[in-house]
């Protein structure tokens, strides 16, 4: 093994077991970087190289921050749905091990299998990738929409209050008592929808974008839930680049139309106009809670950007929108304040 990564000899032991190590070969473990919540490593042996993903009860922030290790096993549900219905949207997964709480899945190269998040923070904001995102999203939720067997994977799970609604919306509340009673409605209105099969977690830095298209990665916090959490989730992320890199404003701001439009297109399973006033309603609660919450977005690094969010994010929540583009015009009203 590796000297930059020393798993445990029970978690080679599991990869043993299911033939995909030979236990003659010594496997080169790299630890791979980027997320909070799971120990993740490329490993490499003979036959080629894949992924293994194992989750941890703490995650890696500075708040105290705990989550069931269970997560893993919806993980690895969303994974398998999704690639029944878009296999060219998910990795596939090789193994799954329960006791263990760690999955392997087949590893995706970085050389056509670009970040979406270093695209945008480099200004490659693309509306067709976002318009790509929004209609892949939208199909996983048309296809799984009001499915008992798709719930079945999923229920019960405590796992989205638990690394979602918590950390972000209730969290946020105790930096804002003047939106508390705002903040938890939107809580528990998120947490007693299950309509759809929801990712949790559909954020730049979990998608990539590959030769056929988006890939999305990282389902942790999957659960039958909202669809509305998930568009909103992801939308939230291309305003905030907007502060990141300010020169291409405009660019992701046409990606936040081009996404949402795509999306809303999908929708068969309810009223899209029903889906989009949750959307639009949430959206400002998740856009305080990178500044307020217990995972603050790394990259806002100054009081003025984090006075932009709160400004428009507490106006938001106090007059709700009913459209997102009332959230994206807003947000740009902000920042040319």
């Amino acid at each position: 093994m590796n000297d930059k990564a020393q798993p445990d000899a029970r978690l080679l032991a599991t990869l043993q077991k299911a033939g995909l190590v030979n236990p003659a070969e010594q496997p080169v473990f790299e630890a791979l970087t980027g997320g909070v919540s799971s120990d993740i490593w490329k490993v490499t042996t003979s036959r080629g190289s894949f992924c293994v993903k194992r989750a941890l009860s703490k995650l890696k922030v500075a708040a105290d921050w705990q989550a069931p290790v269970e997560r893993n096993q919806y993980e690895v549900a969303w994974f398998r749905v999704v690639h029944a219905i878009l296999p060219e949207a998910v990795p596939e997964v090789l193994l799954h091990d329960p006791d263990e709480m760690l999955c392997a899945m087949s590893y995706l190269p970085p050389e056509d299998h670009r970040l979406w998040k270093t695209e945008l923070r480099d200004g490659r904001a693309n509306p067709r990738d976002a318009a790509e995102v929004g209609r892949r999203l939208g199909r996983i939720h048309a296809a799984t929409a009001n499915k008992p067997d798709v719930a079945a994977l999923f229920w019960p799970n405590d796992i989205f209050h638990a690394i979602r609604l918590e950390p972000y919306l209730e969290a946020t509340a105790l930096a804002h008592p003047d939106l508390r009673d705002t903040l938890f409605a939107l809580s528990q209105r998120t947490g007693e929808i299950h309509r759809t099969m929801v990712h949790g977690d559909v954020s730049p830095k979990n998608i990539l974008l590959g030769p056929n298209g988006p890939v999305f990665l990282d389902a942790e916090c999957a659960c039958m839930g909202d669809p509305a959490f998930d568009l909103a989730f992801c939308l939230n992320h291309l305003l905030l680049k907007c502060l990141w890199n300010p020169a291409a404003r405009a660019d992701f701001l046409a990606c936040f139309a081009a996404l949402s439009t795509a999306y809303l297109a999908e929708v068969d399973w309810e009223p899209a106009d029903a889906l989009e006033a949750r959307a639009a309603s949430l959206l400002p609660g998740l856009l305080l809670a990178r500044v307020d919450g217990k995972s603050p977005a790394e990259y806002l690094t100054d009081d003025t950007q984090r006075a932009h969010v709160r400004r428009c994010a507490c106006a938001l929540l106090h007059s709700p929108p009913a459209r997102l583009s009332d959230v994206s015009t807003a947000w740009n009203k902000e920042l040319d304040a």
